[in-house]
């Protein structure tokens, strides 16, 4: 049985990296911190590794008593990363600086896998093609315009920069999905009767359900691909609006009132939260970050890499993925 190390897998996108393992029946080993939440890993095949990304002498001495008495991973999907930070330096501590430490190490140690698969963001590639809308390509310059996207793409010349080693990077659009929390608020929102939208002119996005992400690592798993970098979607376009419509018509067409807020207003309001929050020394849902995210007019993505390469094809369109997402809500009590 073939064994593969999953980081940050307590959180969102992870849990459900995870259970896609153990369908396909790997050895599963859940890595995180000591402190993080088991709540979704409460499977009993699963197997846990604490790992402290922090201190290299610590993750070096975690990482080498686990090759001493289990030998090293078969693959490594790195999910472990930050979305929302307090300080923005902490973005390229966390995304880059922690896993260059996990990658130096792994090859020191001699445990460098036949897969080192890391979770990327399509925000690396930040807002191009956004005169003609034509769909953003894997091999397209990056220019990332927020923090976030710095950091992941610093990461991502990182371990590009090393000779043979064996990556494989995913770069998925807007991911949501059962236990996922932005997308959350605009459920929460839209049953509390209001509609929040941000720009006057055409904005083209595209998402991607969590299941269908861990679908596609383990394709590429499956296709033994190497050094290759992939954009994820559903391979749908939709309108601003779309996903909206869609959540209110399951939570049973609620009366909404539709606010459209400019965007220097929201620029604005973006610089005043984040100022507030860092004085407080925490994260906000609004920030820069999140105002240069929300301004982005085109966020079309070519897939056929995937498609062709690896045998990828979405499962879950947007009337699907939200339908199940919003069950999900339901059943949980978050709605």
């Amino acid at each position: 049985m073939e064994s593969v190390l999953i980081t940050g897998a307590s959180g969102f996108i992870g849990s459900f990296i995870v259970e896609e393992a153990l369908k396909r029946k790997y050895a599963v080993w859940a890595g995180m911190r000591s402190s993080s939440s088991k709540r979704y890993l409460t499977d009993r095949k699963i197997r846990f590794l604490t790992l402290d990304f922090a201190h290299p002498n610590e993750l070096r001495a975690q990482l080498s008593g686990h090759k001493g008495t289990y030998n090293k991973f078969d693959y490594i999907v790195h999910c472990a990363g930050v979305t929302k930070c307090a300080d923005k330096a902490e973005f390229e501590y966390v995304n880059y600086l922690q896993t260059k430490y996990f990658v130096d190490i792994l090859r020191e140690l001699n445990m460098v896998p036949k897969q080192f698969i890391y979770i990327s963001s399509l925000s690396v590639c930040g807002p191009i093609r956004e005169k003609d809308y034509s769909p953003i390509r894997a091999d397209d310059t990056p220019a990332p315009n927020t923090a976030y996207g710095f950091s992941k793409l610093k990461a991502e010349l990182y371990i590009q920069s090393l000779p043979g080693f064996p990556y494989v990077i995913y770069r998925p659009t807007g991911v949501y999905g059962p236990r996922e929390t932005d997308y959350f608020l605009m459920a929460k929102s839209i049953k509390r009767h209001v509609d929040f939208a941000v720009g006057y002119r055409r904005q083209d996005l595209t998402f991607v359900y969590v299941k269908d992400v861990a679908q596609a690592i383990f394709k590429g798993i499956e296709r033994q691909v190497s050094r290759r970098s992939y954009l994820l979607s559903d391979g749908q376009v939709y309108s601003s609006r779309a996903f909206s419509d869609l959540i209110r018509q399951e939570l049973g067409n609620p009366l909404v009132v539709r606010v459209k807020c400019p965007l220097f207003a929201l620029k604005a309001i973006s610089s005043i939260s984040e100022f507030v929050a860092t004085r407080a020394r925490r994260s906000s849902t609004l920030n820069s970050d999140k105002y240069q995210i929300m301004k982005q007019r085109n966020w079309r993505c070519d897939i056929s890499p995937a498609t062709e390469e690896l045998g990828y094809t979405p499962e879950y369109d947007l009337r699907r993925g939200v339908g199940e997402t919003i069950a999900w809500y339901k059943d949980e009590g978050w709605l």
